[in-house]
């Protein structure tokens, strides 16, 4: 009995030191920052896994650590991972204030590579605001702390971030040069993922800049390597800008293939994201807390029943609080069902929005795409007639075949007028046409299409009557090319529809006040008619009587369309009269203002002739650079007309060498070719020759390309088919600037 009375004693001892060593072991410094980081780092883990709630839940454990253990340099990290987490849940102003918390730590610290991080995610929020010169002062800052500690790893992703920053600014010169480094750093340091990311959006780049060739290259590189290590985001990205190249090589199948992967992978992504911010998420993380405390307080209560006499009253309480926090809970749960209801609809219909969007772009880049194709198909070969006929009437053909080749010109200059017209059918139904007035003889402007279209009206044996009153004003001022268009294809559809017949062409006077006339103009003839149930559609595009006569007769069914929009222009009525089997009268009025000036008559003057001493022509060296044989022609016999001689190149590859090894004065530069096209060529002479004149001869259409034009360095822009005057006008003016400033 002694022995145990004495072993007592010892026993107490041994256990009250062993307590002592265990609660050290738990306040031992090194310990507390072990667990600390593994919280941390389970938060890292946990986002990488959009799981957003159990982030935050491991992130509060390690402040609570940190913070009671004083722990400055864990406190700015924490702090940052804070923010981080969220910006990604879109929470910005809550992220910007812990940032700012994290960076007044860690510059009291000295952290420099801990405050080099905060600053880049600040520079990522101000990059989600869109507020994107606050981003790249954060990113030069981190920039900063990254070189003083020659932390290359970390510069790649601050290169990347500052070229996305640039090309939201539209500063694509900045970008490349960011985006180009970030590339190379990551490419040595082994960071695959921002070596894929800069990659897809350098590819970005090239493309607004209009070089898909060098856009694919670098879209097909990273591609290549999400698909290696499965990153989702980027991948995301590359089948968005493969369908915008695929688009532009008009390669439709192709683009709408990666339309389609982008979009499913983009719900995907949005579809995950969504579901680990959602409400149900919200009520499960406050459930779990809810459970734990009510599992502490009941341990709690276990203890106090062995403690004291109030149990009754505390289990009391305990009971009222679980059931408060169950209504509580209960009340959320339905409240945030409400809510997760009217997202999901309304994320729904956003993503058919943007979806429908999207289409709508696509359809509308085919359309241009289409109408620019048929511009440049149509215009070639346009440009051979209106050249040979210009040639033809300067080399003094017979007197027979003047009036011949007048005829070809005019209708040459006609098509062309036509084909713009077409081509810029929309613009006539948004009014976006611009009216030109200019004094001109009404009276000799309808004979010449007369006489112009009398050839055709012979051709069916038609005789053609033109009534203009002796008391009318010949002289108006208005769009003279318009009302031509009109009369031109009433009266063609005239020719078109009757045989062995007549038609007459009256105009006169409706109203008048002051100066300004409102004339009647009418095209009637004796043709086949048309019916009335078709009478109402006439006006509408590609509309025609029927199929049948559409095979029989021919013509595209925009004519009469294209007639009622430039009358609407003019501000202007048309009307139709017609019985089937009998023929058809066309009428229209409209306003034109009288004046006394008479039509201002075009003086040819020639700018090469053997009077002009101000350049030597001998000396003069031109580079033609045009695929097409007949043009190259053409263009040749017009510049030997002028006394200027010329090398002729058919491809983009070849231009660029001659200009290199010889010295030009000047550049006519056609813009589809085989090869690389007019604009890079231009693009790559300007890398080594700023001052030499380029000339754009092109038959795509000038105003949908100006600035494309622009930014490639073109000096000027000839359209083809060219009037000859302007031509050698821009030609001579070229060369004098050049005199002058040599």
């Amino acid at each position: 009995m002694p022995h145990i009375k004495l072993y007592i004693p010892v026993f107490l001892i041994c256990f009250g030191l062993l307590s002592f060593a265990q609660n050290s072991i738990e306040e031992d410094p090194e310990i507390i920052q072990n667990r600390i980081d593994y919280h941390i780092q389970g938060s890292i883990n946990d986002i990488e896994n959009f799981d957003y709630f159990e982030a935050q839940k491991k992130l509060d454990i390690a402040l609570k650590l940190a913070t009671d253990a004083n722990n400055q340099s864990r406190l700015g990290i924490i702090y940052a991972a804070i923010g981080k987490l969220q910006l990604i849940v879109e929470e910005e102003d809550k992220a910007i204030k812990s940032i700012n918390q994290a960076i007044r730590i860690q510059r009291l610290n000295n952290d420099n590579i801990n405050l080099g991080d905060s600053h880049k995610i600040f520079g990522d929020i101000y990059l989600k605001k869109q507020e994107y010169n606050l981003a790249l002062e954060q990113y030069r800052a981190a920039k900063s702390k990254f070189e003083e500690e020659e932390l290359n790893e970390k510069l790649a992703e601050i290169l990347l971030y500052e070229g996305i920053t640039y090309i939201k600014l539209k500063n694509y010169k900045n970008a490349i040069t960011h985006l180009d480094q970030s590339i190379y750093l990551s490419k040595n340091s082994n960071q695959s993922q921002i070596q894929s990311k800069g990659l897809v959006n350098l590819s970005e780049v090239y493309l607004v800049q209009g070089n898909t060739r060098r856009a694919s290259t670098l879209v097909n590189e990273s591609l290549k390597l999400a698909k290696l290590y499965n990153y989702t985001s980027v991948l995301n990205d590359c089948y968005l800008i493969l369908s915008d190249i695929s688009r532009k090589l008009d390669d439709y199948k192709t683009s709408y293939s990666y339309l389609k992967s982008h979009i499913k992978l983009s719900d995907s992504l949005r579809s995950l994201q969504l579901e680990n911010l959602s409400p149900e998420k919200r009520i499960e993380y406050l459930m779990a807390d809810t459970t734990e405390e009510l599992k502490k307080a009941n341990e709690d209560i276990k203890e106090a029943e062995n403690k004291n006499h109030m149990v009754n009253l505390i289990s009391i309480l305990s009971v009222a609080l679980i059931t408060i926090l169950s209504l509580l809970t209960l009340s959320l749960y339905k409240n945030n069902n409400i809510r997760l209801k009217t997202n999901n609809m309304l994320h729904k219909k956003n993503s058919e929005l943007i979806i429908a969007k999207e289409k709508a772009e696509l359809a509308s880049k085919t359309k241009a795409n289409f109408l620019s194709t048929v511009t440049h198909e149509l215009r070639t070969p346009l440009y051979a007639v209106t050249g040979l006929s210009n040639m033809l009437l300067d080399e003094d053909p017979k007197p027979e075949q003047i009036q011949h080749l007048k005829s070809l010109k005019f209708s040459g200059d006609y098509l062309l007028t036509f084909i713009n017209d077409i081509l810029q059918l929309n613009k006539i139904e948004a009014n976006k046409v611009n009216i030109e007035p200019e004094p001109f003889n009404l009276k000799n402007k309808i004979s010449n299409i007369v006489m112009a279209l009398n050839n055709s009206a012979l051709d069916n044996n038609i005789k053609i009557h033109f009534d203009y009153p002796k008391d009318l004003p010949k002289n108006f001022i208005a769009d003279q090319i318009k009302i031509s268009q009109i009369l031109i294809n009433l009266i063609g559809n005239s020719i078109k529809f009757t045989k062995d017949g007549d038609i007459w062409i009256r105009v006169y006077k409706i109203e008048q006040q002051n100066n300004t006339y409102t004339l009647r103009f009418e095209v009637e003839d004796n043709g086949i008619g048309i019916s009335k149930e078709k009478q109402d559609n006439m006006f509408e595009s590609f509309s025609q009587g029927s199929i049948q006569i559409n095979r029989k007769y021919g013509g595209t069914g925009l004519g009469l369309s294209i007639v009622k929009g430039l009358i609407d222009i003019l501000n202007g009525k048309i009307y139709l009269t017609s019985e089937l089997g009998k023929g058809t009268t066309f009428y229209f009025e409209i306003p034109l203002e009288y004046t006394e000036q008479g039509e201002i008559k075009e003086t040819k003057q020639s700018y090469f002739s053997e009077e002009t001493n101000e350049v030597d022509l001998t000396k003069v060296k031109i580079l033609v650079v045009e695929d097409n044989k007949i043009n190259q022609m053409i263009t040749k016999k017009i510049l030997t007309k002028m006394n200027l001689k010329c090398d002729i190149v058919d491809n983009g590859e070849d231009a660029v060498d001659k200009i290199k090894t010889n010295n030009y004065d000047i550049v006519l530069m056609d813009i589809h070719m085989p090869g690389i096209s007019g604009i890079e060529a231009t693009k790559i002479v300007r890398t080594f020759d700023k001052e030499l004149t380029i000339f754009a001869l092109t038959a795509v259409t000038i105003e949908d390309r100006m600035q494309e034009f622009d930014e490639a360095g073109f000096t000027d822009i000839i359209p083809k088919p060219f009037k000859q005057e302007e031509f050698e006008k821009k030609l001579f003016n070229a060369l004098n600037k050049k005199k002058k400033s040599a």
